[in-house]
C-alpha cells in the first residue's frame, strides 16, 4: 500500500482538478474537460479551461505543494509535530513583504504598478529576514529545535501585528484588497502568477528532496545525526532557507492559506512513516490537493460569490491542531 499511495493521490489530485475546472458559471462534465485536455474540445469550452480556470487550479496545486514540503522541514528540523511556517513566522514575514507591496504599488484596478515576479522574490525576503533574524535569537552555542520553536512562535505574533498595523492605515480600497488576499484567495489568477511561481518550485522542491536523509536523520536528534555525519547547524541553515523560499513563493500568490504545512505532513507520514524520501512527495500531493479542494469549495458554496480557500484550510486546521495539542499534551517536542 504504501508504494502506491502517491499514485492513488496523483488519481485523487487529477481528478479534483478535473472537477474544479467543470465547476462554474458554465458547467462542464469531466468528460467534457478531459476532451479539452486531449484538444477535441470546442473553443468555447478550451477558451474556458484554458484561460479563466485552468491556471487558478494549477496555482492551488503548486501553492499547496509549497507549503506542505515546507512543513516537512519545520517539523524535521524542529523535532515539534505543531511546527508550521505560519506558527513560526516565516509566513508572517512573507506576508508582511506582499501586503506592503499591494499598499504601495497597487492600483485602484486591483493590479499592480511593478513587475509580478518581484513579487515572490521579496515576499522571499521578508520570510529570509524573519528565518535569520529567529536563527540568530535563538543561536547559542549552536541552535537549539526548541529555541528555535520559542523565538518562531514571538515572530508569529509580531509579523501578525505588523500586517494588521499596515492593513490599518494604508487606503481603504487597499485594504480591502490586503484583507482578502490575507485570508487566503486565489481569485483573479492568470498564467503569469503560474509562470512565475513554477520555477521557484522547480528548483526549490527537487533540492529538498535531496536533503531527504539529512531530514529523516533531524528527526532522531542532534547527538544521533551528528554521530552519523550531519553537520546540524550547516544543514540546519540551508533547510531553514529553502523553506523560507518555499514559503514566500507560496504566500506572495495565495495569500494567507493556513495549516497546509501542519497537515500535509502528518497525514503523509501516516501514510508512508517517517522516511522523508517518501514524506516529501505524498506531503507535496496532500497539500495540493487541500487547497484545490479549499478553492473548489469556496467558488461552489455560496456561487455566484465566493469564500477565501484560507477560510476552508482553516476550518479543517484549527480542530486539527487541537487533536495534536491534545494528543502530545506534556510533550515538550515529538
Amino acid at each position: 500500500m504504501k508504494r502506491y499511495i502517491w499514485m492513488i493521490l496523483a488519481i485523487v489530485l487529477f481528478a479534483v482538478m478535473v472537477i474544479s475546472v467543470g465547476v462554474g458559471e458554465a458547467t462542464l462534465s469531466p468528460f467534457t474537460v478531459i476532451k479539452s485536455f486531449l484538444g477535441l474540445g470546442s473553443s468555447f469550452d478550451s477558451l474556458i479551461i484554458f484561460q479563466l480556470r485552468l491556471p487558478r487550479i494549477i496555482l492551488a496545486a503548486l501553492a499547496g505543494m509549497a507549503l506542505a514540503v515546507a512543513g516537512c522541514i519545520l517539523q524535521a528540523i524542529t523535532r515539534n509535530s505543531l511546527a508550521t511556517p505560519e506558527m513560526m513566522g516565516i509566513s508572517g514575514g512573507a506576508s508582511v513583504a506582499a501586503v506592503s507591496i499591494i499598499m504601495i504599488f497597487s492600483t485602484n484596478k486591483d493590479s499592480l504598478s511593478i513587475s509580478l515576479h518581484y513579487l515572490p522574490l521579496l515576499a522571499f525576503l521578508g520570510s529570509t529576514i524573519v528565518a535569520l533574524c529567529i536563527y540568530l535569537i535563538a543561536w547559542k552555542q549552536g541552535v537549539s529545535s526548541l529555541r528555535l520553536i520559542l523565538v518562531g512562535i514571538g515572530f508569529y505574533t509580531l509579523m501578525n501585528s505588523f500586517v494588521h498595523l499596515i492593513v490599518l492605515v494604508g487606503p481603504l480600497f487597499r485594504a480591502t484588497q490586503a484583507k482578502t488576499w490575507l485570508t487566503g484567495s486565489i481569485y483573479g489568477t492568470t498564467w503569469k502568477e503560474v509562470v512565475v511561481l513554477l520555477p521557484w518550485l522547480a528548483v526549490l522542491i527537487p533540492i529538498v528532496y535531496l536533503y531527504a536523509r539529512s531530514l529523516t536523520i533531524h528527526e532522531l536528534g542532534d547527538n544521533t545525526a551528528i554521530g552519523l555525519g550531519v553537520n546540524v547547524k550547516r544543514e540546519r541553515f540551508i533547510l531553514l532557507l529553502l523553506c523560507t523560499g518555499l514559503t514566500g513563493a507560496a504566500v506572495a500568490f495565495v495569500g494567507g492559506i493556513t495549516f497546509i504545512g501542519l497537515i500535509g505532513p502528518h497525514l503523509a507520514k501516516r501514510f508512508v512513516g517517517n522516511n522523508y524520501r517518501y514524506v516529501i512527495p505524498v506531503a507535496a500531493l496532500i497539500g495540493a490537493i487541500m487547497v484545490v479542494g479549499a478553492d473548489l469549495i469556496g467558488r461552489t458554496l455560496i456561487s455566484p460569490r465566493e469564500i477565501p480557500a484560507g477560510v476552508f484550510t482553516a476550518l479543517v486546521g484549527v480542530p486539527y491542531f487541537l487533536y495534536l495539542i491534545y494528543r502530545n499534551r506534556g510533550q515538550v517536542s515529538s
